[in-house]
C-alpha cells in the first residue's frame, strides 16, 4: 500500500475525541423505554400498526443498530449493566429484579458512567424510574419490611441513592411504577406531605392506582401522569444547561411497563390497545427531549440515545397485539423475561449529527453495558482494572464502521429466572429448554424445544427454529467455556482478572445454574474434548 494510504486510513481511524477540547465534549442524552420490544418502533418494524413519529425522525438523522441487546432480559439487572458496565449477576442479584423498598445494588465504590463524566466535569442528572435500590431509614433501626415499606421513616434522607453514584440531581420513583412507595423522590427526599398507608386491593383502588401493590401512597400520585411528569422534569434540567459545560442526562422511563397507564389523550389513539397507546405517548415524551435539545441549540454536539430495558412484557396483552398484525418481538422468538432475542434484542438509535451519519444502520452485536467504554473512549480517559469490566467501547462504530466484535469477548445474557445464555459471533447458546423462563410468545408455539442445551447460528436463523448443539458439540464446548472463563475471571474483556461480589452460596450451589457453571466445568469441558 501506498504510505501516503497509510498515513490518510491511520488518521481516518484516530478517535474523534483526539479533537475536542474539554469545553468541546459531547453533551450526552441517553433515554431507556421500559418494556418496549424491537418490534414497537416503527423504525425497526416496517410493518408496526401505531405511529413513533419521533423515534422515526431520531433514525432518520442518525444510526440504528439492528443487533443491540440488553445483559438482562429484566429491569434491575440491565439498568446496573448500563450504568457500571458490568454484568448484574456478579452483585447479589443473580435472578429477578429488586423491590422499592429496597437496599442499594450499586457499591459505593463502584464507578458508574455518572461517577466517570462528573469527574471529566459533567453535570449529571437522573430522571425517571431508578429500581436500583437506595437506603431508607427506618422508624426502628431494622431493615425496611421487604416489598412494603411498612417501617420507613420518610422525614430523613435516602443514602446510597442516585445522588450517591454520580448524579447531581435525581427526580423520580424508587422502583417500577406497581411498585411501593407510590411517590416521587427528589433528591434525597421523598414528597410525603400526603402519604398514606395501602393496605390491600380496596385500599389502593381507593388511591386510583391499578395493577398497584400495597404500601405507601401519595394521595396526589396519578400513574397516568408519570410520564408527563418526567418529560416535563426532563425538559426543565436541559433548559438550565449552559454551552461550554457538558451534561450526562440519564432517563430510565416507566413505560410502557405495566400499570399500563396512558394519559387521556393518548387513551385509544393507536386503535389497538392500552400498550399500543403507551408506546405512542413515549414515543411523544421522546420528541418532547429532542425538541428541547434543539431549541437549546445543543443538538449538534449532543449523543441522543433511545433504547429498552428488554423485550415486551406479557401484560401488554400479545394476543390482541398480535392479532392486529402487530408483533412486539418483530420477527423475533420470545418476549421480557426470555433469552431468546426477544428477550434482548432491543431499539437502539444514537444521533449525534456532529459525529454520526444521518439515516445509517450499524448490524454489528452491542450490548447496553457498553455506554461506559463509550464515554471513557470519547473522553479518551481510561478505565481502571476494576471499571466496567463487560463494557466495550461502540465509539468505532459511530465514527468509521471499525467492527468491536474482534475485541470483545462475547456477550452474555440472563433471564428472569438467573439462567444464562451467551453469544459470540454468530453462535448463540441457551442453557435451558425453555429460554430461561416460563413466559411465551403465543406465536412461538411452532417453535417448542426439548432439548436442555440450544445452539443457534445467528446469521442464517434469526428466528431460534433449529437447534444445532448435536451438529456441532464444537461450539457448544466453546462456548461452554468462554462463559466459565468469564465468570471465573470477572471480566468478560481484556485486563486483569476481578472478582465477584461475596455471595453466601456458591455458583455451583445455585440452581440455574449449578450443572454448567463452577469451578470444574473447564476440567469437564476439557474431558468433552
Amino acid at each position: 500500500m501506498n504510505p501516503y494510504l497509510y498515513m490518510i486510513v491511520g488518521f481516518c481511524l484516530i478517535p474523534y475525541s483526539f479533537f475536542l477540547s474539554a469545553a468541546e465534549q459531547p453533551n450526552i442524552i441517553y433515554i431507556l423505554a421500559d418494556d418496549m420490544g424491537y418490534g414497537d418502533v416503527a423504525a425497526n418494524n416496517p410493518n408496526c400498526k401505531f405511529p413513533t413519529p419521533f423515534l422515526d425522525q431520531l433514525a432518520e438523522g442518525g444510526m440504528r443498530f439492528s443487533d443491540a441487546h440488553t445483559n438482562s432480559s429484566v429491569c434491575t439487572p440491565t439498568r446496573y449493566g448500563i450504568l457500571t458496565g458490568r454484568y448484574s449477576w456478579r452483585t447479589r442479584l443473580k435472578g429477578g429484579v429488586l423491590d422499592g423498598a429496597a437496599g442499594p445494588l450499586i457499591a459505593s465504590d463502584r464507578t458508574t458512567v455518572a461517577t466517570f463524566l462528573k469527574k471529566q466535569g459533567y453535570n449529571t442528572a437522573c430522571v425517571g424510574k431508578w429500581h436500583l435500590g437506595m437506603s431508607w431509614a427506618t422508624k426502628d433501626g431494622k431493615k425496611p419490611v421487604r416489598s412494603r415499606g411498612d417501617n420507613i421513616d420518610f422525614t430523613q434522607p435516602i443514602a446510597n441513592g442516585p445522588n450517591d453514584v454520580g448524579f447531581d440531581y435525581f427526580y423520580g420513583i424508587s422502583a417500577s411504577l406497581n411498585m411501593p412507595p407510590h411517590a416521587y423522590v427528589e433528591n434525597r427526599m421523598i414528597d410525603a406531605d400526603d402519604l398514606v398507608f395501602a393496605e390491600g386491593s380496596k385500599d389502593i383502588k381507593a388511591l386510583g392506582l391499578i395493577r398497584a401493590k400495597e404500601g405507601w401512597v401519595s394521595k396526589s400520585f396519578k400513574q397516568d401522569m408519570v410520564l408527563q411528569t418526567f418529560a416535563e422534569k426532563s425538559v426543565a434540567w436541559i433548559q438550565k444547561q449552559k454551552k461550554g459545560k457538558p451534561f450526562f442526562l440519564y432517563i430510565p422511563l416507566n413505560s410502557p411497563h405495566s400499570p399500563i397507564v396512558p394519559q387521556a389523550r393518548f387513551k385509544d389513539k393507536s386503535g389497538i390497545n392500552p400498550h399500543a397507546d403507551f408506546c405512542m405517548e413515549t414515543d411523544w415524551a421522546v420528541g418532547e427531549i429532542m425538541k428541547a435539545v434543539d431549541e437549546m441549540d445543543f443538538s449538534n454536539n449532543t449523543l441522543f440515545v433511545f433504547t429498552a430495558d428488554n423485550g415486551t412484557s406479557p401484560a401488554a396483552k400479545y394476543e390482541v397485539l398480535q392479532a392486529a398484525g402487530q408483533y412486539p418481538s418483530h420477527i423475533y422468538r420470545g418476549l421480557k423475561g426470555s433469552l431468546w432475542e426477544g428477550g434482548h434484542r432491543v431499539p437502539f438509535i444514537v444521533r449525534w449529527p456532529k459525529v454520526v451519519k444521518a439515516g445509517s444502520v450499524n448490524d454489528q452485536l452491542i450490548c447496553v453495558t457498553d455506554l461506559l467504554a463509550t464515554v471513557s473512549d470519547i473522553t479518551q480517559v481510561d478505565l481502571a482494572p476494576n471499571e466496567g469490566e463487560d463494557s466495550v467501547s461502540f465509539l468505532s462504530s459511530l465514527t468509521n464502521g471499525v467492527d468491536n466484535d474482534s475485541v470483545r469477548g462475547g456477550v452474555v445474557h440472563h433471564s428472569d429466572s438467573g439462567i444464562f445464555s451467551i453469544r459470540k459471533g454468530k453462535w448463540k447458546l441457551i442453557f435451558d429448554r425453555r429460554g430461561g423462563t416460563r413466559r411465551e410468545n403465543p406465536k412461538d408455539r411452532a417453535y417448542r424445544q426439548t432439548a436442555p442445551i440450544q445452539l443457534y447460528d445467528m446469521d442464517e436463523d434469526l428466528v431460534e427454529s433449529t437447534n444445532l448443539q448435536e451438529k456441532y458439540p464444537e461450539v457448544v464446548i466453546q462456548l461452554k467455556k468462554l462463559l466459565a472463563d468469564f465468570v471465573n475471571r470477572g471480566r468478560s474483556t481484556a485486563g486483569e482478572a476481578q472478582k465477584n461480589d461475596p455471595f453466601d452460596k456458591e455458583w455451583k450451589e445455585l440452581w440455574p445454574v449449578k450443572e454448567y457453571l463452577n469451578e470444574a466445568l473447564l476440567d469437564q469441558v476439557n474431558k468433552e474434548q
